[in-house]
């Protein structure tokens, strides 16, 4: 796990109470307050949201525009440097030839916006 810390042991019962859902990416956005930050307008089929992520230092955020992404849409909202942030984009993390690596989570076919991750 890259040397990071495995996170504590939750129930069953903790888990089923996230919700996990497939989103399409409607549009990106420059964060204007945060260099490393972007906004993410997303479709979760029966409405739309956005989402702040740190993605800018390892994607093309415009590439992102179309994709099918998996979000845990039943977090808190929070505010990211000043901007409300709806949801949580899921995304796998690692280290390779000493730089940080990011990989979004996507499906590997077109699934309907709002389909729930099981």
């Amino acid at each position: 796990m890259d040397n990071e810390q495995a996170k504590p042991i939750v129930s069953f019962e903790e888990f089923e109470k996230l919700d996990i859902r497939v989103a399409k990416v409607l549009a990106v956005h420059d964060h204007p307050n945060a260099d490393k930050l972007i906004i993410l307008d997303i479709d979760l089929g029966n409405e739309q949201r956005q989402i702040v992520a740190g993605l800018k230092p390892y994607c093309e955020p415009q590439s992102l525009v179309g994709k099918d992404i998996v979000v845990v849409t039943n977090l808190q909202p929070r505010k990211v440097r000043g901007v409300e942030s709806n949801g949580m984009l899921l995304a796998a993390s690692y280290i390779q030839d000493d730089q940080r690596k990011i990989v979004i989570l996507t499906t590997d076919e077109p699934v309907k916006p709002g389909a729930q991750v099981c």
